[in-house]
């Protein structure tokens, strides 16, 4: 356990439900399972600047009143301090751009309530552009270019899970910054639309961004949740990519995503719905990837990047 004790744990992408007065108290089984940080998602597209700004408000106000679990992280420096007071740091992400409302300035607005990452497009065609179900690709739009430079600018790190593919490659040569796939998996494993391809991965570590593997069954295998397929698609990547730009995105939702598919069956294909139960990766699961990373050869500074030093890196290279 000596990797997973001296890592700082990095989870780039979880999801609790959308509603100000959601518990965030579920995030501490992150810290319990060894965690250091986690970034959780506060909009997507259903959601507009109002919903977005409520769910904020509210998960902010839960967080700010328990510093001794809780730090918002505002910089790399907070992470290392949650990692030195057995704290949680957490920060929020969008899986989408529609929250914005099709203003740009609110990018720094989201920035100094404590979004780092962002997402262009979730599935479906908005103004920045394609999605990864769409069944034409267009492409990133210009606004989706200003978006980008926009992000640049303030620090915010750019998102390309849940893109079409020219979309991503757009963002990717776009970028001055890293760019990260927070949570997506290897289509060359798994062939499901919100997969990418082995040339956007190494898109996105040309730019010196991370692929954050996803724990989700359906996007590992036929709703495969297990270690061992999670471990499949993280040697793929590092195969192509190098251990140095993979990371975890493992997606987990505390609340129900089979409600969540009933509820937006626009925003999904119907192949989502084939299962009774989406199966996903806990987070109590952490020291297992560890134990199979270590189990399938990893040096111990690969096992502390894919943990969460190559997140934390892209952090200390754009948060502001």
């Amino acid at each position: 356990m000596q990797e997973h004790a001296r890592a700082v744990v990095w989870e780039q992408h979880c999801c609790l439900p959308l509603d100000p007065d959601t518990d965030v108290g579920e995030l501490w089984r992150y810290a319990e399972a060894g965690a250091s940080f986690v970034s959780v998602n506060v909009g997507y597209a259903p959601h507009d600047v109002a919903d977005t700004i409520r769910v904020l408000s509210g998960f902010r106000r839960q967080l700010l009143a328990d510093p001794h679990r809780y730090i918002l992280a505002r910089t790399a420096d907070d992470v290392r301090t949650a990692k030195a007071t057995g704290r949680l740091a957490v920060a929020f992400d969008l899986e989408d751009t529609r929250p914005l409302g099709g203003r740009v300035d609110l990018v720094q607005t989201y920035y100094d309530l404590g979004v780092r990452t962002m997402l262009l497009t979730y599935n479906q065609r908005n103004a920045a552009g394609s999605g990864c179900h769409d069944e034409s690709d267009g492409g990133m739009t210009e606004y989706g270019g200003e978006m980008v430079a926009e992000m640049n600018r303030v620090g915010m790190v750019v998102d390309a899970a849940h893109c079409s593919y020219r979309t991503s490659m757009d963002v990717f040569a776009a970028s001055t910054a890293p760019v990260v796939l927070s949570h997506t998996a290897a289509r060359a494993v798994h062939d499901h639309e919100r997969n990418v391809w082995d040339d956007q991965m190494l898109a996105c570590a040309a730019t010196g961004g991370v692929v954050g593997i996803n724990g989700v069954g359906i996007f590992l295998g036929d709703n495969d949740a297990s270690t061992a397929a999670f471990v499949r698609h993280v040697d793929h990547a590092v195969e192509l990519v190098g251990w140095e730009h993979v990371g975890l995105g493992l997606d987990f939702c505390f609340g129900s995503a089979d409600a969540e598919l009933a509820e937006n069956p626009e925003l999904f294909p119907p192949s989502y719905a084939q299962w009774d139960r989406l199966e996903f990766i806990e987070p109590e699961r952490l020291p297992g990837i560890r134990t199979a990373l270590v189990d399938r050869g990893y040096p111990p500074e690969a096992v502390e990047g894919i943990l969460g030093g190559n997140f934390l890196r892209v952090a200390e290279n754009v948060w502001r």
